[in-house]
């Protein structure tokens, strides 16, 4: 290979990989866009110790017709799987960086609310307030999920550069709320489109939305130094 032809293949490679780098900036820009942060939160957070991550609200729309109870079930294990994903990504994080809260144990959060009859079908009766003194945590990690695939179990994600920058099909939306328990106030919040970028099951959507959100998440150590 000629000199000539070596310095190009070198700076389209280069041009390729600032490119990439760029396109991930304006990904990472639009995700912080999508992040609510509540000017009171100083103020309503300041003596919060331990939260509570209760099972997800979920709306499926499959495009396979299912009955009415196969349907609620379904919902309702995609519900589970968030909850389940967010403890494991704050266990797996909390070896890495500090955080100012500690999370309550999903078997014990589920535990206290069977033991006062509250289940997947009834929660949302029941007020912030309520679930926070119910479960004796200052404040709940909540929040909603629409899909139209079961993504528990899991998605095909051929990867390409033009379904990364473009997003590939539309698979619905999820939004994560922090609220106080006091005052059952929202305190942050992140809602995100599920996407064929965005992970190839529960666990990994997980994963990737709240490391793009790290720096904004509110109760890191490291961000309230900054």
């Amino acid at each position: 290979m000629s000199t000539n032809n070596l310095i190009e293949l070198v700076s389209m490679k280069l041009k390729n990989t600032l490119f990439i780098l760029l396109m991930f900036t304006v990904v990472g820009a639009i995700a912080q866009k999508n992040i609510y942060e509540s000017r009171k939160f100083g103020e309503l957070s300041k003596n919060h110790h331990i939260l509570a991550i209760i099972p997800f609200f979920t709306n499926l729309e499959l495009k396979a017709p299912v009955s009415k109870e196969d349907k609620k079930e379904l919902e309702e294990k995609e519900g589970y799987a968030v909850q389940n994903a967010l403890e494991t990504y704050f266990s797996r994080s909390q070896k890495k960086k500090k955080f100012s809260v500690e999370f309550q144990n999903i078997k014990d959060t589920n535990a206290l609310l069977s033991q006062n009859n509250i289940n997947y079908q009834n929660i949302d009766t029941y007020t912030i307030r309520q679930l926070s003194e119910i479960l004796g945590v200052d404040g709940i990690i909540s929040g909603n999920l629409e899909l139209n695939i079961l993504l528990s179990e899991g998605k095909e994600t051929d990867f390409s550069l033009i379904d990364y920058l473009l997003g590939g099909a539309d698979y619905g939306w999820i939004g994560i709320k922090i609220s106080d328990g006091k005052t059952g106030k929202l305190l942050w919040k992140y809602e995100k489109e599920i996407t064929k970028k965005s992970g190839k099951n529960t666990d990994d959507l997980i994963d990737k939305m709240m490391k793009t959100a790290a720096r904004k998440f509110p109760y890191d150590k490291e961000k309230s130094k900054t």
